[in-house]
């Protein structure tokens, strides 16, 4: 439940620790004083976006703290895991919102996160209606939902729609190729194109440099030849002449003068070395001897590397690459026959295990849903429809939808003798309001939502039938947390606690203030709401409301 709601600056709220217990909570106070701050601040708390109108005035930001003790932490904390928030400790979960002039904070036990969090959150925490707000009763899938719930279907609907999530892959992808198998012959022919022309080229990427470096010498002979000869000819001058010359002069001057010798002890091996180099020039002329027909090969060759690189490349790896994907494409193409009755056969069998997975969520739907139009009409016959029908209506798909083999629709009809028409076409708020706790009370075993927030849809209702809404909330609370917000001294009577929002002028300033009221300042608020004054008769009836509390 709902233990503690702090709100700073919030409209005409300075500052309110707000400290609540179980069952039903009544909210009341004249028009005007404020009571829809408390609203106001839930909404905050659960992810809606908030006006900066709503700082009061003269302030910089505002901001709202809500502590909840709940009983069962495992969906919340799976939220917050997949959030990147750490999990409750122990059964208590804190949720700050901050507003600001120019931004917007909010955290969880502490951690920030984003509203969508917030709002996901809100789902399993909070249950706000108010006298407008019944759009999720009007929903025909949030009708299922709750027939569902009743029906205590989550295993087979479970089961279900993983099925239908199957079946419904394996149909797209069955459609997909169907469609594909439609594609024009000029498709093909591209493709096949493509392929042979890369598969024709039997391309290895790494050959790509030694080609080129092939090339390169192969362009370049005829200079090479010449460079290369005229190299080899100076050195054969030069080693058969001058370093002969050289040679015999060394062995002179080292018989004359021994000491000398060390000087030429590298010549002869000099000359040797050179010797060699000359004759390494004149193999590589030898070798650089290429043939014409082999340049123009290299060449071609290049020239297709280039053209494939600019059409599928850029490097011969995605060439490649690209001719694979083409070639599994036309591969799908050209064999999509054989594959579509695969496909075919499969979807049909997934389609099979889908129907008899929904006869068995259908089973159980049809089974209770009398049983819930029954008890959602008992609950109105207390809620003053004394003569009123509800009937939970199944109606069969034509095809397999992903909530099952059929759509539920809630229809009502309060007058005798007229027909039943769908909830979203009834008009009066005091009617729907009745309605939805009508099916609040019928589903409040199967709803694990612990707070429960009714903001003044009692309205446009009498003073008897708002008794019975009073004791129809306190009946819920006993399996809930309920704030009720009311105008009607009958709802506030039976509340297990009672609180009143009241407004004062302190210093010029208009704030909003609540406190807790117990026993005669109980009965003084009660005798406000009855407009009885100071007289005898208010305060008796009060003390009756009181009395008769269940």
């Amino acid at each position: 439940m709902l233990t503690l709601l702090n709100i700073k600056n919030l409209a005409l709220v300075d500052h309110l620790s707000w400290q609540l217990g179980k069952g039903l909570i009544g909210v009341t106070g004249e028009t005007g004083a404020g009571k829809s701050v408390i609203v106001g601040a839930l909404k905050l708390v659960l992810g809606e976006r908030g006006d900066k109108g709503m700082i009061r005035t003269g302030e910089s930001s505002c901001s709202v703290e809500a502590v909840f003790d709940l009983e069962n932490t495992k969906q919340i904390n799976r939220l917050l895991e997949q959030a990147g928030v750490e999990a409750c400790e122990g059964d208590q979960l804190i949720v700050r919102r901050v507003m600001g002039q120019s931004s917007n904070k909010q955290f969880v036990n502490n951690s920030p996160v984003t509203l969508s969090v917030l709002k996901s959150l809100g789902e399993y925490l909070v249950d706000l209606h108010g006298p407008h707000d019944h759009q999720s009763l009007f929903c025909i899938d949030r009708q299922l939902a709750m027939l569902d719930a009743y029906a205590a279907a989550d295993k087979e609907l479970s089961a279900y729609r993983d099925t239908w999530k199957a079946w419904k892959a394996k149909h797209n992808e069955y459609e997909a190729l169907r469609k594909q198998e439609q594609a024009g012959e000029q498709e093909l022919d591209l493709l096949r194109f493509q392929v042979e022309e890369i598969e024709r080229a039997e391309l290895k990427p790494e050959e790509e440099s030694d080609i080129e470096e092939r090339y390169q010498r192969a362009s370049n002979s005829t200079r090479l030849v010449e460079l290369a000869t005229q190299a080899a000819g100076v050195l054969e001058q030069g080693v058969n002449e001058s370093l002969s010359d050289v040679q015999r002069m060394a062995r002179e001057l080292e018989r004359l003068d021994p000491a000398i010798r060390s000087l030429f002890e590298g010549l002869d091996s000099a000359i040797v070395e050179l010797q060699e180099l000359e004759r390494g020039l004149v193999d590589y002329v030898e070798d650089l001897d290429v043939d014409g027909n082999e340049a123009q090969a290299l060449e071609d060759r290049i020239n297709t590397f280039e053209t494939l690189k600019r059409k599928y490349g850029p490097s011969l790896e995605d060439v490649v690459a690209h001719g694979a994907k083409i070639r599994s494409k036309l591969d799908s193409y050209e064999n999509r026959g054989e594959l579509l009755d695969s496909l075919e056969s499969e979807v049909k069998r997934k389609l099979e295990e889908l129907k008899n997975l929904g006869l068995k969520l259908s089973d159980k739907r049809r089974k209770q849903a009398p049983k819930l139009s029954k008890e959602i009409a008992s609950h109105l016959k207390e809620l003053g429809f004394k003569q009123a029908s509800f009937e939970v209506r199944l109606e069969a798909h034509a095809s397999p939808d992903k909530g099952g083999l059929e759509s539920v629709d809630f229809h009502f009809g309060p007058n005798p003798g007229e027909p039943l028409k769908p909830l979203r076409q009834i008009a009066s708020s005091g009617e729907i309001s009745r309605v939805m706790l009508a099916v609040k009370s019928a589903l409040a075993d199967q709803d694990a939502t612990p707070l429960m927030v009714f903001d003044e849809i009692d309205a446009n209702v009498g003073g008897e039938i708002a008794r019975a809404v009073g004791e129809k909330m306190a009946a819920l609370g006993e399996r809930h947390q309920v704030i009720a917000i009311t105008h009607f001294p009958q709802v506030a009577a039976v509340a297990a606690e009672h609180f009143v929002v009241d407004k004062q002028v302190e210093k010029g300033r208009t704030r909003s203030t609540m406190k807790k009221v117990d026993g005669d300042a109980r009965v003084d608020e009660l005798v406000r709401m009855l407009g009885g004054g100071d007289g005898e008769r208010a305060r008796a009836m009060a003390d009756s409301l009181l009395a008769a509390k269940p």
